[in-house]
């Protein structure tokens, strides 16, 4: 018997099929490079929250932002046309911040690599502890 419960099925197929769409079938220009990151659904799959890490200047990710909250009501309708469920959840789009803060501790843990450890004072001049 499968462990999966049914929520967790729709969540991966929406993941793929909204990549999909956004990808080959929405033509907005403000659109640029834009990942999903994960979906969100409410335990009667009235509501998914679809999070998005869109690339680019922060300029470039409030355009694209803004584009595909223009197009949810397409992606919706094409969702349904892919997707074989009864009732299609309302979608909401949020922006994932993570991959930005996950760069941000890169580059923080990257700048202590290059700077050398500060003398250890516990030590004396001799070397010995």
């Amino acid at each position: 018997m499968f462990s999966y419960k049914r929520a967790d099925r729709v969540k991966e197929l929406m993941l793929r099929e909204i990549s999909s769409i956004i990808r080959d079938e929405v033509k907005d220009p403000r659109i640029g490079f834009v990942t999903i990151t994960g979906v969100e659904l409410t335990k009667k799959l009235q509501y998914a929250k679809v999070f998005i890490s869109p690339m680019g200047s922060d300029e470039q990710k409030e355009n694209s932002f803004k584009g595909i909250c223009s197009a949810a009501k397409f992606i919706r309708s094409q969702l349904g046309k892919r997707m074989r469920i009864k009732f299609l959840p309302e979608l909401f789009f949020k922006i994932d911040h993570s991959p930005d803060h996950s760069d941000k501790i890169n580059r923080l843990l990257h700048k202590l690599d290059d700077h050398p450890a500060p003398a250890d004072p516990a030590e004396d001049s001799n070397g010995q502890s």
